[in-house]
């Protein structure tokens, strides 16, 4: 199995991880921490990943993880307004939106500190987007 491949299950695996955690309501305390950690640690995988097709000339794995990074932040904009316009809404409604939240978003909710996941996300799309226009 070459690097790629191993990255992107890596990759795959802190997806789900995260996706867990972000189930688990954590008050403030060392899961907290550990939760801030693992949502950083999601974006390493993808990290190397875009370093790896820089250096070997791969755009097409530019253009994966710019179109991801995409996906996620604008789907991630759609859950917010929803649960925003959903505030009047059922209790099941509300958990249903803020489960669409976790999956299409996960680093965000896992480490409950907003600005990290929206970042990472923002710094793979751009980086992403900085190497494409050089090519």
């Amino acid at each position: 199995m070459d690097k790629m491949k191993k990255l992107w299950i890596i990759w795959a695996a802190a997806y789900v991880i995260c996706t867990v955690c972000a189930f688990f309501p954590v008050a403030p305390g060392a899961l907290t921490g550990l939760f801030l950690l693992l949502s950083l640690g999601f974006f390493v995988p993808p990290g190397f990943l875009v370093y790896e097709a820089v250096q070997n000339r791969r755009p097409k794995t530019l253009r994966i993880i710019r179109n991801l990074s995409l996906l996620s932040l604008g789907l991630t904009l759609l859950a917010i307004l929803l649960n925003f316009v959903a505030f009047e809404a059922s209790r099941a409604w509300g958990l249903v939106l803020y489960w669409l939240l976790i999956l299409v978003s996960t680093p965000m909710i896992c480490s409950q500190v907003w600005v990290v996941g929206l970042f990472g996300w923002a710094v793979l799309l751009f980086t992403c987007l900085t190497y494409l226009k050089k090519k």
